[in-house]
């Protein structure tokens, strides 16, 4: 549309000259006796011509219905609300205990050698183009996702039980699952998260319509697992519902069941028919041991379970961004199994069709690439031990300064506790002052991601939460 000044002559014609004279003048037409002064109404009138002006030139228009009162403005997602606020502040003693992604010992954003590796090769491969990838996914991915989490002499594979569809992350492949079950699950059941779980879960199965339970999880007393008030909440839930289980290194308190403990897990879900979901979002960065992380996911397995898994490579291969992730469903073993396992793998195509329609294709090749090549494979492993070793080492390093220090309250659940985060039993009121007077940010909930933590920091922090502590400690 042409600028404003270009419609002069019809600004003249309608009696709104835009000449310093033709304004003066105008104020003539008011007396003393006016209700309003010459200023004000002259802008009034002003005003309402070029409305009038704006109506004559743009056409009529419909005013809209997604007024504030129909789309009222939501809250800023609390985990990038704190990147935010850590950003902005000034202090060069600041700390970030909030992002949920490794960090080297100088806090800064690491890349895997492995991945660099991965990466050369596919830039320099001549055959790499920028074709679409089937709807399911890049097959070498998909195949070894498979491989990874349910073993390669897993007897689910061998029978054709198992369909796997590549995602957007772990966030689509939990999204994934969540609108498969919405839309098949013959019961329409619950879905039954932990007490505490990661929040996005909340969200995803709520946009998908599906009712959300909670079940105990994490004793506030001993900092641990409260397995007792888990299996009870279990047995106490209608027959068939949906339970999402963290495979390893739970987010956010980083307690994780023993083997024997979820051997009681899989025997009261079986009991009451209950349908596994597990999320798996740090195999091999949660301990540095592949097979030891997909434990639980392997057991439920040759159990004959029928359940589904969401898989991320988000946090094991660095690839945040590239959002690389797989969707898997395993069918409980039958004569038809895998007759049944090839329609649900239709159904979960038709799915991804209407909502990605196909997925990205860089950061798969790079998984690909590694998880194909036994030599990039075991360069993996090495770099799955040094970051979960760093991890490690600074739970018993933080441990050990408190501990010296003596600071109130007992610290062995940091070192109990495994992966990238750890619950701290701090209380909202010394997280607060933590970030108002010492610069460090953390979940309000006391989580904080031990990645965050360096040998440049570590002596800061542990000051800081010594001093917290005994100030708000009666």
């Amino acid at each position: 549309m042409a600028p404003l000044h270009s419609h002069a002559p019809q600004l003249q014609a309608l009696g709104a000259s835009p000449s310093p004279q033709s304004h003066s003048s105008s104020s003539h037409i008011y007396n003393s006796s006016s209700s309003s002064s010459p200023s004000t109404s002259s802008t009034a009138i002003a005003r309402d011509r070029l409305l009038s002006i704006s109506s004559h030139l743009m056409g009529s228009y419909s005013p809209s219905v997604f007024t504030a009162g129909v789309v009222p403005k939501a809250p800023e997602d609390p985990l990038f609300g704190l990147a935010k606020a850590f950003r902005l502040d000034k202090s060069d003693k600041k700390i970030d205990l909030g992002i949920g992604a490794y960090r080297d010992n100088n806090a800064k954003p690491w890349i895997l050698p492995v991945v660099r590796k991965a990466d050369a090769a596919i830039h320099n491969d001549p055959d790499v183009n920028n074709e679409y990838l089937p709807i399911a996914g890049l097959p070498s991915f998909t195949s070894a996702a498979q491989k990874l989490i349910l073993g390669a002499d897993s007897a689910v594979i061998r029978d054709g039980r198992v369909c796997t569809l590549q995602t957007i992350s772990g966030t689509g492949a939990v999204h994934l699952g969540g609108l498969f079950l919405s839309k098949f699950h013959p019961q329409h059941p619950q879905v039954y998260v932990s007490n505490p779980t990661w929040a996005n879960h909340h969200q995803i199965f709520d946009n998908l319509g599906l009712s959300v339970a909670k079940y105990p999880y994490f004793s506030p007393k001993t900092k641990g697992l409260d397995i007792d008030g888990m299996l009870e909440t279990l047995r106490a839930a209608l027959p068939g519902s949906i339970i999402l289980l963290h495979a390893c290194a739970h987010n956010p308190t980083g307690v994780d069941p023993t083997q024997e403990q979820w051997k009681e897990i899989a025997a009261v879900i079986r009991e009451r028919q209950h349908f596994p979901f597990f999320d798996t979002a740090y195999q091999g960065f949660a301990s540095g041991d592949l097979v030891r992380d997909a434990w639980a996911i392997r057991y439920f397995a040759e159990q004959g379970f029928e359940f589904c898994v969401a898989q991320s490579f988000a946090k094991n291969l660095g690839l945040y961004g590239q959002r690389t992730g797989a969707f898997h469903f395993i069918s409980a073993p039958g004569t038809n199994a895998a007759m049944a396992n090839q329609n649900i793998a239709t159904q979960l195509a038709v799915l991804q069709r209407s909502e990605i329609s196909n997925p990205a294709a860089y950061g798969a090749r790079i998984a690909s690439r590694i998880l194909n090549d036994p030599q990039l494979f075991a360069e993996w492993e090495q770099d799955l031990r040094t970051m979960s070793g760093r991890i490690q080492e600074m739970r018993k390093g933080l441990r050990a300064r408190l501990e010296a220090k003596g600071t109130p309250g007992t610290w062995n659940h940091v070192t109990d506790q495994i992966g990238m985060f750890s619950f701290t039993g701090l209380t909202e009121t010394q997280v607060k002052i933590l970030r108002e007077k010492w610069h460090i940010y953390m979940t309000k909930n006391g989580r904080i991601s031990v990645a965050g933590l360096n040998t440049n920091n570590i002596d800061y922090f542990a000051e800081a939460v010594d001093s917290v502590v005994r100030e708000t400690t009666s």
